[in-house]
């Protein structure tokens, strides 16, 4: 289950725009806000205190600000897309090659955690819902074929479960896995963060929002 639910979270998506066909992508925001209060309060919650258990503070500490400094290299070239922006041209058909790389990366590094902790599966999964909506609207809004879109899509989701498969089948990756889920750490706090101040438009108060950032902590915490 590990491998397949990121796959279908993503496929799944991809095959709601593809038939209920939403033009806009604002309707998911709250879905946004959700996955992020979810996914950091996951990230507090249970990798946070796994990997201190396992390795030096310090270094710990290195390897997660080294994370979001990953994460912000990455966004240079998938423009906000792993927090619900695309700020990409529209009107070119060819292949986001620089999209599609940033978000593989951040997407294997995803999959490293799943392995020795799996209730992050669940935030994982509920970040990438909103993610593969917003990602696929802007596919199917652009002049890209849709053949490039699939196939866009389905190596998209594949790139999670292969993180998985890595991190259980490597003997590498065992001996460094603490540091490495550091750095996802970094990873999530980052995109979680950012979805999180971007979800208080104007920082006006809104109670909806408010709403569902509190549901998606406490539902993490009681996981």
């Amino acid at each position: 289950m590990n491998y397949l639910l990121p796959i279908l979270a993503v496929l799944l998506s991809f095959g709601f725009v593809l038939v209920a066909k939403p033009g806009n992508k604002e309707h998911f925001k709250l879905l946004l806000a959700f996955s992020g209060a979810f996914l950091l309060a996951l990230t507090l919650f249970e990798l946070f205190p796994e990997v201190y258990a396992q390795s030096d503070s310090r270094t710990i500490g290195v390897f997660v600000m080294l994370g979001i400094l990953l994460q912000i290299f990455l966004e240079f070239f998938s423009k906000g897309a792993e927090h619900g922006h695309v700020h990409l041209d529209a009107e070119k058909s060819d292949f986001p090659w620089l999209l599609f790389i940033s978000l593989s990366i951040h997407s294997l590094l995803e999959g490293f955690p799943i392995e020795s902790n799996h209730t992050i599966l669940y935030g994982i999964l509920i970040h990438k819902v909103p993610i593969a909506i917003i990602l696929s609207i802007f596919l199917f809004n652009s002049k890209i074929m849709l053949a490039k879109a699939v196939f866009f899509i389905v190596l998209f989701s594949l790139m999670t479960p292969l993180g998985s498969y890595i991190a259980a089948h490597v003997d590498l990756t065992a001996k460094y896995i603490a540091n490495i889920n550091a750095l996802v750490i970094g990873v999530f706090l980052h995109i979680s963060t950012v979805i999180l101040f971007e979800s208080s438009e104007g920082h006006q108060f809104n109670l909806r929002k408010l709403i569902v950032i509190v549901v998606g902590i406490a539902l993490a915490y009681f996981l």
